[in-house]
């Protein structure tokens, strides 16, 4: 009988509360190797709050997340490669030091990619981080998760504060950057931008998946893109 692979990560009743105010309830979540997943939810669904729990920033009220088998901590942060919602960055340090920095903590970072990646996308190593926009603090923030060789990269919001060209660019640095045995989680509402490069979709809505499946799937079985089958099954 042919066994089933191990996930890359698996969640099973995951619960999170916040002042006995449930935000995720029993999220049982199965994520597996050389897909990319798309986390899609209304504001306020419990996106970011699973988001933080996979991360380790946040602490489960109950159930139980497995990375590899293995419980989240060291091995896991040593493997997974987050990108979050809101800058990071300190404001007075350079994109070069900011390389060095991810260079000397992460043993799987490339700093040939991540200065090719720079280059493709018009970023100066020696520019401030101050003088740079919204926008460009975002770019460099994905050429620095991109450029580690993780097991699963998990992009909080990637596209929010660039241009559509660019959002095309990092699409195809998101394809082209992680390996067969890697996965990709990524949570955005500019879904119809991002489709094409989904493999799996999964719905969050009040803090429960509420649909999850193979995206040509249920685009066969709604006759729908996934943003329509999004904005009909969420609509107002």
């Amino acid at each position: 009988m042919k066994q089933t692979p191990r996930p890359l990560l698996e969640t099973q009743g995951l619960s999170k509360s916040f002042n006995s105010r449930p935000v995720l309830s029993d999220v049982n979540l199965r994520l597996e190797p050389g897909k990319i997943y798309g986390l899609l939810g209304k504001n306020g669904a419990g996106k970011s709050t699973l988001i933080k729990l996979l991360n380790t920033l946040l602490v489960p009220t109950s159930g139980t997340i497995r990375f590899k088998g293995k419980p989240l901590g060291v091995f896991s942060k040593a493997h997974i490669s987050y990108l979050p919602e809101r800058t990071y960055l300190d404001r007075s340090t350079t994109i070069a030091y900011n390389l060095s920095l991810f260079e000397n903590f992460y043993k799987d970072f490339s700093r040939p990619k991540a200065e090719q990646l720079l280059q493709d996308l018009e970023l100066d190593p020696s520019a401030k981080i101050s003088t740079l926009s919204k926008g460009m603090q975002e770019k460099l923030q994905l050429v620095l998760v991109m450029s580690r060789k993780a097991d699963l990269y998990i992009l909080d919001e990637p596209l929010g504060g660039v241009d559509p060209a660019t959002r095309d660019y990092i699409l195809d640095t998101i394809l082209n950057n992680f390996a067969e045995h890697s996965s990709v989680l990524i949570s955005t509402h500019l879904i119809a931008d991002i489709e094409r490069i989904l493999d799996e979709v999964i719905f969050l809505d009040k803090g429960k998946i509420v649909l999850t499946g193979s995206a040509d799937t249920l685009r066969e079985e709604h006759n729908q893109s996934i943003d329509e089958l999004f904005r009909s099954t969420f609509k107002c």
